[in-house]
């Protein structure tokens, strides 16, 4: 379809262009107006989760005595205040209600004039419902938390038809820590009701909701260094940290000797710093105490690759994550693949093909190994002298010492998908050839069922039909390959 829905103030008038689209979509119309992106992406989610756009629903997932536990010790149940006094006098007088969720999409509170709640409980906008994208289809707060983006989703651009009377804006809330999203704040009414200004009200709580949360962070920071402070300096020789609850880095001794945050380990004291070695963690009242004895050091830094699969490729080296380009990580690639080193020739022709440039490839190895601690990559020829850790390089050992399902839980998906770097290309095509033809030859299930989760495998023939043939009718795995 082309075109996007047209500019219409009028709530209702633009309700019925929306209804529109929306049949036309769903009936597979082509050349018409097109819904919103980021509604066509949403639609393309629900409908992949097998919402009914007809009869889809929110499920009921904790009474009122679970959602009461819940919220109270939730991180949001600190900024309800702020969000009350902000939100829902307005919503009252619109006849509106103001929702928030867990990162979930769990309601947890919902509050407004009780006219307008009777009316929400009735479609299932209640307290203890789960409003994901896979359970009641598009809207505000489901895709908010999916996309990660504030969003307003008005009438018939809700895929469920019963939520077409009615228009929500939401906006995700992010943790000041780790800044992964902790849940979402919606303000949902009638379509008629709707103010053009209440996407930029919810924003702007929001905002204030996340500005609330970081002074509290750094309240609760700065009263752990003002209890602890002495045990780092009482370190004397040591280096050492305080360290929040989570890892972020407080204060060091000696200065700038750790990155801004530390993985912990999920069990033991033992932490993994990478190139200085493995710290010792001592718990405090909020907080903890990282030690790193003398003869912990080792001289060889740890480099681990993780580049299978969609995500961003990520580095990790000295207790640090390192985000990278794609072209450094295809240079890693293929300095992992070949630990005996390559010449900046040999990388141009893995790179570029016949008309790769080593003074090119010479760049960018010097910017990468300026994001890299010293140590990491030598030269003449290039190579990693860190103790390397990759997870394409996992999967190939156990594919050579015959540990087939191993590999596959390990194959995470294609190496590198958007790299067109010949080598990479080749192993990347390479790697998903063999995981394959091992799980189909030796016929574990198991091992087949993990590899069509993958994104070659959702598509794959062979595999489906493996699949078919073994599975009985009663696994619910068999429903989701029919």
């Amino acid at each position: 379809m082309t075109g996007q829905p047209p500019s219409i103030t009028d709530p209702v008038a633009r309700a019925r262009v929306l209804a529109g689209i929306r049949e036309a979509v769903l009936s597979g119309e082509r050349g018409g107006q097109a819904p919103r992106p980021v509604v066509a992406d949403s639609w393309q989610r629900s409908l992949a989760a097998r919402v009914d756009p007809e009869r889809g629903g929110p499920r009921r997932v904790f009474e009122h005595s679970e959602v009461t536990r819940i919220r109270s010790g939730h991180p949001l149940n600190e900024v309800l205040p702020l969000l009350r006094d902000t939100l829902v006098a307005i919503a009252d007088e619109a006849m509106h209600v103001m929702i928030v969720t867990d990162a979930e999409g769990h309601i947890l509170w919902c509050e407004g004039q009780s006219d307008v709640l009777r009316l929400a409980d009735r479609v299932g906008l209640a307290e203890g419902t789960r409003w994901t994208e896979d359970t009641v289809g598009t809207n505000a707060m489901g895709t908010a938390l999916a996309a990660d983006r504030a969003v307003q989703i008005h009438s018939a651009e809700h895929l469920v038809r019963r939520y077409h009377t009615w228009t929500c804006a939401a906006a995700p809330v992010h943790d000041p820590d780790s800044g992964a999203v902790i849940g979402a704040v919606d303000i949902t009414g009638p379509v008629r009701t709707f103010h053009p200004a209440t996407m930029a009200l919810v924003t702007a709580s929001v905002r204030l909701a996340e500005a609330h949360l970081h002074a509290q962070l750094a309240v609760r920071d700065q009263r752990l260094l003002d209890r602890n402070l002495g045990h780092l300096t009482a370190l004397r020789g040591e280096s050492g940290a305080l360290l929040s609850a989570s890892g972020r880095v407080l204060a060091t001794q000696p200065l700038g000797w750790l990155p801004d945050r530390v993985a912990l380990p999920a069990s033991g004291d033992r932490v993994d710093l990478g190139e200085h070695g493995h710290g010792l963690l001592e718990p405090l009242s909020e907080g903890y105490l990282l030690r790193l004895p003398q003869q912990a050091r080792r001289a060889d830094p740890v480099l681990s690759l993780a580049f299978l699969g969609g995500a961003a490729p990520v580095a990790h080296v000295g207790g640090r994550e390192l985000r990278l380009s794609l072209r450094h990580a295809e240079l890693l690639t293929l300095l992992a693949l070949h630990p005996e080193g390559l010449t900046a020739e040999q990388l141009a022709t893995g790179l570029y093909g016949e008309r790769g440039n080593p003074v090119t490839v010479r760049a960018e190895v010097h910017r990468l190994r300026a994001q890299l601690p010293g140590g990491v990559l030598s030269t003449q020829p290039y190579r990693i002298s860190a103790v390397l850790d990759a997870d394409f390089l996992a999967v190939r050992a156990e594919l050579a010492g015959g540990r087939v399902r191993a590999a596959a839980e390990g194959y995470r998906g294609p190496l590198l998908p958007g790299s067109e770097a010949p080598a990479v290309r080749e192993e990347r095509e390479h790697l998903w050839a063999t995981v394959r033809r091992a799980a189909l030859s030796r016929g574990d299930t198991a091992a087949v069922w993990r590899l069509s989760t993958t994104a070659e495998g959702a598509g794959d023939p062979a595999i489906a039909e493996h699949l078919l043939r073994v599975l009985p009718s009663t696994d619910p795995r068999a429903a989701r390959l029919s």
